[in-house]
């Protein structure tokens, strides 16, 4: 076996092309190209390097990719082909783009050049592209999307709620849930404050029944009262053309609703196929939805997190600390994966009222003056160190053994 040959690409990445440069490990710059998206780009980025690498075998050759991505098929196809890619976050490029050149000068080819000499000299610093499982890219795929329309349900309601305060606040006096069936129901059948009012007890009863409510004739009642109850409303003209409104916002979140729905059994599925499955639902607070989001982004790679640390260094649960001189800060991080915080936060304010070891941690953080959300966020690096822990040793949550060295209040 001869010496390793080591090649830096830098690979500046767009929609439709591929801004690359190659460069040895004393920094000359060997080529440079703009290579289009797919497999024509990808088959003359593997000539390049074959090209650079002359008669080297295989194995005598490294090719280290950095690029400010970690996913999709571009990415997919390096590390295929057995390069080291390195995910580049856009902080770390800004930043060292500035010690290259202070000026502010940026472009494509520039960039790549930069990406290729920050592997070249910091690889050491980055991250390489984790190698998660196809049925941890799965999971990811339709968790993200439901969490995703879940959102956009959100927006829509949102944009419902502000509509009807305009011109029908009667409505939201009526619905205490907009997007709920029966709301949505009513009020594409009555979107407007007069025809609101001349809804009867059977109709909204049927609504309500549909919907599966109970107390159906209690509820009814107090809806037709409220619907009914003298308001401050629109001319005419304007009314109309809010309620035409309403019907149109009214129609997607029903439609947001049914794809929610639908995409939730998606992630249940796919998350209840995965071999740590298991493990991830023995953890307090973690439901088949909330433990898929979970995994979608820890993603599956056994390798990624080498210590609890680093696994909640990820997660974004840890403090980090400021200290220069005699001055000392400790502040919560505030770049990281926000699906993945939610997530956690949301595991946490659920294991405080399930877990008596998370609810004791969490009361002894509440005890030293922290905020609700600085010690729900304590409790969620602690369940994350917990998970890291599960996962490594292959054993499911247990109690006693996750807070033994937490000693439980008596309250608890």
């Amino acid at each position: 076996m001869g010496e390793t040959l080591r090649l830096f690409v830098g690979d500046d990445w767009a929609e439709a092309h591929h801004d690359v440069e190659l460069m040895d490990a004393a920094g000359r710059r060997l080529a440079r190209a703009r290579l289009p998206e797919g497999v024509a780009g990808m088959t003359r980025l593997h000539a390049m390097v074959a090209e650079q690498a002359g008669d080297a075998a295989d194995e005598d050759v490294e090719v280290v990719v950095g690029i400010e991505t970690d996913r999709g098929p571009w990415v997919l196809a390096l590390v295929a082909a057995g390069y080291t890619v390195l995910a580049v976050n856009p902080l770390q490029a800004a930043r060292y783009r500035q010690r290259l050149a202070v000026s502010g000068a940026k472009s494509d080819a520039a960039d790549a050049h930069m990406l290729a000499d920050m592997v070249r000299t910091d690889a050491h610093q980055l991250r390489p592209v984790a190698g998660d499982s196809a049925q941890a890219e799965a999971v990811k795929v339709v968790a993200r999307t439901h969490k995703t329309l879940i959102w956009e349900r959100t927006r829509h309601t949102q944009r419902l709620r502000h509509a009807l305060r305009d011109y029908f606040p009667a409505a939201l006096a009526a619905f205490e849930d907009l997007d709920a069936p029966e709301t949505l129901e009513l009020l594409a059948r009555a979107p407007d404050p007069a025809s609101a009012a001349r809804l009867t007890i059977a109709q909204i009863s049927a609504a309500l029944k549909r919907a599966r409510r109970r107390n159906v004739g209690e509820k009814a009642a107090r809806i037709q009262s409220a619907l009914r109850t003298e308001q401050l409303g629109q001319p005419t003209v304007v009314t109309a053309a809010y309620a035409a409104s309403t019907r149109a916002l009214v129609a997607v979140l029903a439609a947001v609703d049914e794809q929610v729905t639908l995409m939730r059994k998606e992630v249940e599925a796919h998350f209840g196929r995965h071999p740590a499955a298991e493990i991830i639902l023995s953890q307090p607070g973690l439901g088949p939805v909330l433990g898929a989001r979970v995994l979608a982004e820890f993603g599956d790679d056994p390798d990624r997190y080498a210590t609890t640390k680093a696994r909640k260094n990820y997660a974004g649960t840890s403090p980090i600390t400021r200290a220069s001189g005699r001055k000392r800060v400790v502040a919560a991080r505030f770049v990281h994966n926000d699906r993945l915080v939610d997530a956690l936060l949301v595991q946490a304010s659920i294991a405080i009222t399930k877990s008596p070891g998370a609810r004791a941690y969490y009361q002894r953080q509440r005890a030293r003056d922290a905020a609700y959300n600085t010690a729900l966020r304590q409790v969620a690096n602690r369940l994350v160190g917990i998970l890291h822990g599960c996962l490594k040793t292959g054993t499911l949550y247990d109690e006693t053994t996750a807070w033994s060295h937490h000693p439980q209040s008596a309250a608890a």
